[in-house]
């Protein structure tokens, strides 16, 4: 049975950093190109970042330079490193396996108060 749990979220003031986890379960992650994205109120589900199987990674326009996305095959844990945080990175941030199986996790709340 395929699971994602994310961790990490909080309230943080603009211009801190948090760190996001997402442990994977029931599968290889290592072999799945894994994502973050975020929702904010009222808004749809929006991407964050990107990193595949191979290790190359892609953010959103909004996040690069801020954000960084990383993976540890051997503990099967994607991480979302936030930096520079902005009230508008206020959001649910959700852990996404891609395929044609795709899968979410529960997602983590990430306030930034300004």
């Amino acid at each position: 049975q395929v699971q994602l749990v994310e961790s990490g979220g909080g309230l943080v003031q603009a211009g801190g950093s948090l760190r996001l986890s997402c442990v994977g379960s029931g599968f290889i992650l290592g072999f799945y190109d894994m994502d973050w994205y975020r929702q904010a109120p009222g808004r749809q589900r929006e991407f964050v970042a990107a990193i595949r199987s191979g290790g190359s990674r892609n953010y959103a326009d909004s996040v690069k330079g801020r954000f960084t996305i990383s993976r540890d095959n051997h503990k099967n844990t994607v991480s979302l490193q936030m930096n520079s945080l902005k009230p508008e990175d206020t959001a649910v941030y959700y852990c996404h396996r891609s395929g044609p199986s795709g899968y979410w996790g529960q997602g983590t709340q990430v306030t930034v108060s300004s």
